[in-house]
């Protein structure tokens, strides 16, 4: 009696022991389907506790103490604060190699493919919509329509730059050291596109907002990656009589700092707080940009991979960020404070008061006519 009782209760174990395991099998079955994403504008649900695995390719290479730079940053808070393994890929300037290299890494283990810039949009874009099972996110594109498993992003660089405008005819305004009576600043851009001409309207319309009157000399270098032809157009633009000079040219924007400490004349810088990385190494240098119109690239980016992370963010659409959403903004660190008076930094707060209750509108080259966009810019034309 005893072995047959024995022999029962081990079936029962047995059985148990199986139903334990279908059940468990088919719970995970049911949160794996569930990670992805439906089509068109959708969240994706919350993903799975394993480590993230984020890799970022970089279009061209970091050291730009700008863009690139600040889109770095945010991979490494990814990183520190979502405990993400991350990779950064530097794809180099050469773009005939970036289509393979899109390609190779979708083909690879990752749960998201981060890169950015409108000169990568359109390859990047068309290898996302030929791996539909693959996540992206484009942390910088002019493109409204995106693929439905890409998540893209653009800034109100206009809002950051009206505010760099301002501050920039606030000093050229002021009897800080080394500024004439002329009331001229100077912008250097990378090309003559949209993009570019999207920090050009906003930092002229800054400017006039301070002075009707104030004149911009304008100056394009072909070119993101030229410190020295940089310093060049920048050394022409401060021996006019430009006071403070404002670059959205990548790399090639460094060589205004560069020809502003030979000058002891003012810059601003972009994308990032430019002045806070050359503190340390080049304190002259430093202490000449007076602020920066930031993107805040690198919370953004943090920001829409813990929402993918949470199950909150949403793919097939572009997201503008601005001065309101903290996309946009400017650089007041202590040399920003140290060379405004208080009653400058009190204008400039009204400004961004203004622009947080929509009370200024900021024009935007992206969605303007060319001959807009050169109408602005030959009304402050010296």
């Amino acid at each position: 009696m005893r072995k047959e009782m024995r022999k029962v209760w081990v079936l029962i174990a047995a059985l148990a022991l199986i139903l334990t395991t279908a059940c468990s099998s088919k719970t995970a079955n049911t949160t794996a389907s569930s990670n992805g994403t439906e089509p068109g504008n959708s969240a994706n649900t919350a993903v799975s506790e394993d480590t993230l695995k984020v890799v970022l390719l970089i279009p061209g290479n970091l050291g730009d103490k700008s863009f690139l730079d600040s889109a770095n940053r945010g991979l490494q808070l990814v990183k520190s604060y979502l405990n993400a393994e991350t990779k950064v890929i530097e794809m180099g300037t050469d773009q005939t190699k970036w289509q393979p290299i899109f390609e190779d890494v979708s083909n690879q283990d990752w749960d998201l493919i981060i890169s950015g810039n409108s000169t990568t949009t359109e390859i990047f874009h068309a290898v996302a919509a030929e791996h539909p099972d693959k996540k992206y996110i484009d942390f910088e594109t002019e493109q409204e329509q995106v693929p439905e498993n890409v998540y893209a992003m653009n800034y109100k660089v206009n809002d950051s730059s009206f505010l760099a405008g301002a501050v920039a005819a606030l000093v050229t305004s002021s009897d800080l050291p080394g500024v004439n009576p002329d009331k001229k600043i100077g912008f250097l851009g990378g090309l003559d596109v949209p993009g570019i001409n999207a920090f050009l309207v906003g930092y002229i319309e800054g400017a006039k907002y301070i002075d009707p009157e104030i004149k911009v000399i304008t100056s394009y270098a072909g070119d993101f990656s030229d410190p020295a032809k940089g310093k060049e157009l920048s050394l022409v633009q401060y021996n006019a009589g430009a006071d403070v000079i404002f670059g959205a040219a990548g790399g090639t924007g460094l060589g205004i700092f560069d020809a502003a400490k030979e000058q002891k004349k003012y810059a601003v810088g972009v994308d990032s707080d430019q002045a806070l990385l050359f503190k340390e190494t080049d304190a002259d240098k430093a202490s000449l940009i007076v602020t920066s119109a930031m993107k805040n690239i690198d919370q953004s980016i943090l920001r829409a991979v813990k929402g993918y992370k949470e199950g909150t963010l949403k793919f097939g659409v572009r997201e503008t960020l601005g001065f309101v959403e903290g996309g946009t903004g400017i650089a007041e660190n202590d040399i920003y404070n140290e060379l405004l008076t208080d009653e400058m930094k009190n204008k400039i707060q009204e400004i961004k008061n203004k622009l947080s209750n929509n009370e200024i509108k900021v024009d935007d080259a992206n969605i303007m006519e060319t001959s807009e966009v050169e109408a602005i810019r030959n009304s402050v034309k010296p």
